[in-house]
Order: C-alpha cells, then structure tokens, then sequence
C-alpha cells in the first residue's frame, strides 16, 4: 500500500499517474493516455469535488468511489461501473447513467450521498 493514501474510511487517492491527472484537471490528457491504451485503477478513488466534465469514462470502473460536489456534466457513464459510488450534491445536467441504474437510487445518492445499487 505505498502507493495508496486512504482518505475517508475506504477511500484511498492513489499515486497512480492516470488518477492524478484527473486530480489534476488534465481531462484532455487522461483521454488521449486511454486512449493510447494507457489503464487505471479508479475502484474506490477519492473523486470529490472534481471537474471532469469531457472525461471519457468508457469502460472505467469507479466502483465504490465518492464523487461528492464533483462537476459530471455530460458524461456518459453507461458503460462505466458506478455499483456503490456516491454522488452526493454534484452536478448532473447531460450525464447520461448506466441503464441498471434505478432513478431512484441516482436520486438517493444524488441527495442522500447513500451508495447506488444496481437493479438486479
């Protein structure tokens, strides 16, 4: 674990260099290194308060991750996992969620910071 630094409890921000160019606000960069093939490990990541909006989220997982005032706009998340992540008063306009995803678990998560679960 020397590479992770846990934040709140099962959260962890991770030296791994494609999550800290989304830390760092270079969303043009993480595209083009993912799309070069580059991969990351974003299970669990500490995502709060980010701007993301242009992320090509395709095929990432962010299972169990927390993206709490986060800026998600027009994102397209419905081949991403978001099974457990919270995303608790972030913005929403244009993002388009993973059809397992009830509209009531996006609202209890959206407003209640509660975990989402897919629909069976």
């Amino acid at each position: 674990m020397d590479n992770v630094k846990l934040t709140a409890p099962g959260l962890r921000i991770s030296n791994d260099p494609m999550y800290q160019l989304l830390r760092e606000g270079c969303i043009k960069e993480f595209n083009a290194k993912k799309a070069a093939g580059d991969t990351c490990d974003l299970h669990s990541c500490d995502l709060r308060g980010l701007d993301l909006r242009g992320l090509d989220a395709t095929g990432l997982d962010f299972s169990d991750s927390y993206f709490r005032q986060s800026d998600l706009r027009g994102i397209d998340f419905s081949q991403s996992n978001l099974r457990g992540a919270s995303i608790n008063a972030y913005k929403i306009s244009g993002v388009l969620f993973p059809a397992e995803l009830s509209l009531s678990e996006i609202e209890l998560s959206l407003l209640q910071g509660t975990r989402m679960r897919y629909s069976k």
